[in-house]
């Protein structure tokens, strides 16, 4: 991990612990909390500490991986007050904006664009880790994820290393029931033909495209209309998605990667209003997540453009 209690060391660390937090929480802004308060607490302790620490890199990792913990064990009743269905924030592609002349890449640095956009950031995996445990999550993830022993992880959960193992066995369970994802070529195909025909407000062309126990769930926050209940069935989704587009003149569909994989983004007037993301199996969408929340639209917007004023009633 670098010279012992070196300033430089400890804060190129920062990549990783963001990586790690997001997995854990889902957001990106509580992510980046939670590692400032790592820092907060390593700069707090004295040099003579410092140097005491071995590894400083896995001491932050150890700190962080509790404070996210402490949150995860605090979500449950969070969560209970928050208005409608809760989901993880999306991360955009930079790289991909920064081609079609969206995102400054001179302008200072984001968490966002540290977080490595892979299968476990999917949206579909971070809604399979959100069915966890806080002690299973961060089991999983230390260890099926970022390979962490279990010896590591007993710190960070304050169990035995057995326990630890029992625990992220029971969390690879979960994932297990999970399909593999399909390659993103045919994911963008599915996703291009459902972008063709909300569009063109082809219900019929979308009926063909979402499975019939298709499930479509939307995160509003309170802060953007949005439908406070999963909405349940291909036919349902459909006459959903053209309704929409009937109630919002001037929406723009775009094609854009979303945590790593095709999905859509809406804009209007150059404001991004909806990120969905999608799950395909056998060439038909399965699940939509479209978070419609301006807070976790933030790192969407293009150019110097904020989201203020980006609620609309749908």
């Amino acid at each position: 991990m670098g010279t012992v209690g070196s300033t430089d060391e400890t804060a190129g660390e920062r990549h990783q612990l963001i990586n790690v937090a997001y997995r854990l929480l889902g957001s990106v802004t509580e992510a980046e909390d939670a590692v400032q308060d790592a820092y907060a607490r390593w700069y707090a302790l004295p040099r003579s500490r410092q140097e005491e620490i071995l590894s400083p890199g896995a001491w932050l990792t150890t700190v962080t991986s509790r404070i996210c913990l402490d949150l995860l064990g605090s979500a449950r009743a969070r969560r209970e007050r928050y208005v409608g269905a809760w989901l993880p924030e999306p991360l955009p592609d930079r790289t991909g904006w920064d081609r079609a002349g969206g995102a400054d890449p001179t302008g200072p640095a984001d968490p966002v664009d540290q977080i490595v956009l892979d299968e476990s950031v999917a949206m579909a995996f971070l809604v399979v880790l959100e069915s966890m445990t806080p002690a299973e999550r961060v089991a999983f993830v230390l260890h099926d994820v970022f390979r962490y022993p279990f010896a590591e992880i007993a710190a960070v959960l304050g169990r035995t290393p057995a326990a630890c193992k029992q625990l992220a066995a029971s969390a690879r369970r979960r994932v297990s029931v999970a399909r593999a994802p399909v390659t993103a070529t045919g994911q963008a195909d599915v996703v291009r033909h459902v972008k063709e025909a909300w569009e063109t407000k082809d219900i019929a062309a979308l009926v063909d495209l979402l499975n019939p126990a298709a499930v479509m769930t939307a995160d509003g926050g309170g802060m953007a209309g949005a439908v406070l209940r999963p909405v349940e069935g291909g036919a349902r989704i459909a006459q959903y998605m053209v309704a929409i587009a009937d109630k919002a003149p001037g929406l723009e569909l775009l094609e854009r990667s979303v945590n790593g994989v095709p999905g859509l983004v809406a804009q209007r007037a150059g404001v991004v209003m909806t990120v969905a993301s999608f799950d395909v199996c056998d060439g038909r969408v399965t699940r939509i997540w479209a978070v419609r929340n301006p807070e976790k639209l933030r790192p969407w917007a293009w150019e110097s453009q904020g989201l203020s004023g980006a609620s609309c009633d749908y």
